[in-house]
């Protein structure tokens, strides 16, 4: 069996390059997990995980003060992350060995948010619309950028994590040029209908960056050759439209997105319930009729899942936070119990071959849970107006930051261009490591009339 916990995974890519080892401590010890603690300490304390506090997570900053922000999202990942992990621990123990430890689980659930640009999706589309021919920009990708190369740890090697963390990191291991297939400009309008601009025809596919190809070898050196073609293997639609996307992920990150998508289900859920963005006639429509369709293993766990429904039911739209907080706990806990280890047999290494996967059940009501949100919250048009209002800050910032680098970026990032750093690259980094209202702020000193002041510097 392939080495799982040698020390090729708690390996650092500085070390590989400069053969650079920091030097004993009461926190760094040699063991696995000191040096996984290690890694969630940087994450904790970079910038990039800091300005997460003031980025969006479904409803727009400064709308109200109780919704969660990308920072909060992510430190309920990670407990999330570790709460699936301590049940599979308990009812698979066959695999414990291989389970990755609370402090690794809790770094990559914190990390994995770290590339998030300004105003979401929007915002990365807009970013991506610039550097579509300059690499791509992607969010999980400025993710394992910021972990290998501009976090502030290292000179060169940014937060300088190990390679288990990163490779749990990785959740599309594929570069941009080999997954890209946008649409073509001149066969999506008529003369009836203009083309859309070029940051709406712009939705990355789910990738690395091109600029990050070393770095993408240096994650998967352990694997052999077969499991790396087979890990990196990409799907293409089936309609020979759009992009493609890898087939593969590790244990590791198969536990973290588990943990991202109950979050981002129940949650966000919670947040919409609590602002009255939702109402009990929908989640009767939406949610209660279509669950009666959900594929349960047995008579037992469809009259638990029928208990927990009725009392979700009862206490979601009941008025106050102690209900709403009862039933959302019992929904995480129902979906965290439901989770299990399984064997792919594709893989010679274990940390490719076991994934962690929800019951069939409980994949539908997750399912479920994220259609609803999205139907009712995310694509109603208000929401649609602030991301629309976000990318338009965002493009525009692009566009004058590109048409004047030397005139309006700060001294940091003119000093990279000097050094020879290309000019598109420099400028996104720049743009997507803003927080929401540093895009907005920035925004308005350069744009509206009565903004800006040099005091305000």
């Amino acid at each position: 069996m392939p080495n799982t916990t040698g020390s090729c995974w708690t390996e650092r890519k500085r070390q590989t390059d400069e053969g650079y080892a920091s030097g004993p401590g009461p926190l760094n010890s040699g063991s696995p997990d000191a040096q996984y603690q290690r890694d969630r300490a940087r994450i904790i304390h970079c910038a990039a995980f800091r300005r997460l506090q003031s980025k969006t997570q479904v409803l727009s900053l400064g709308e109200s003060d109780f919704y969660r922000t990308r920072l909060t999202h992510s430190l309920e990942v990670a407990q999330l992350g570790s709460g699936i992990c301590a049940h599979l621990q308990q009812t698979q123990p066959q695999w414990a060995a291989l389970l990755p430890t609370p402090m690794l689980i809790e770094a990559i659930c914190l990390a994995h948010d770290l590339g998030h640009p300004p105003f979401g999706h929007g915002g990365e589309s807009a970013i991506n619309a610039v550097m579509r021919a300059h690499g791509g920009f992607e969010g999980n990708g400025q993710t394992l950028r910021i972990a290998m190369r501009l976090g502030e740890y290292s000179e060169s090697h940014g937060l300088d994590l190990t390679r288990r963390t990163l490779l749990g990191v990785l959740k599309y291991p594929a570069l941009h040029r080999d997954v890209a297939r946008y649409p073509d400009a001149h066969a999506e309008h008529s003369a009836s209908t203009p083309p859309r601009p070029a940051w709406q025809a712009s939705k990355p596919p789910k990738c690395i960056h091109d600029d990050e190809a070393q770095q993408l070898d240096w994650v998967l050196a352990p694997l052999s050759q077969a499991d790396r073609q087979r890990f990196t293997a990409i799907d293409w639609p089936a309609s020979g439209h759009g992009h493609g996307r890898t087939r593969h992920k590790a244990l590791d990150t198969s536990i973290m997105e588990l943990a991202d998508d109950i979050a981002y289900g129940v949650h966000d859920l919670e947040d919409a319930v609590a602002l009255r963005l939702l109402t009990q006639a929908q989640w009767q429509d939406e949610v209660v009729q279509r669950a009666r369709e959900l594929p349960w293993r047995d008579a037992q766990e469809q009259a638990e899942f029928d208990a927990l429904l009725g009392f979700a039911t009862a206490q979601l739209f009941r008025g106050g936070d102690k209900p709403r907080k009862h039933a959302i706990s019992r929904l995480v806990g129902f979906l965290v119990a439901r989770t299990h280890i399984r064997a792919q047999r594709l893989f010679e290494q274990p940390l490719l071959d076991l994934q962690a996967e929800l019951s069939p059940g409980a994949f539908g009501l997750l399912r479920l849970l994220k259609d609803f949100v999205m139907q009712y919250v995310i694509l109603r048009p208000q929401m649609q107006e602030l991301e629309f209002k976000g990318q338009q800050i965002v493009v525009q910032l692009l566009q004058v930051l590109l048409d004047n680098p030397l005139r309006l970026l700060p001294l940091e990032q003119q000093q990279l261009l000097a050094a020879g750093a290309p000019l598109q690259r420099t400028v996104c980094d720049f743009v997507a490591s803003m927080s929401d209202h540093e895009a907005t702020r920035r925004y308005s000193r350069l744009f509206a009339p009565n903004a800006g002041s040099f005091l305000a510097l």
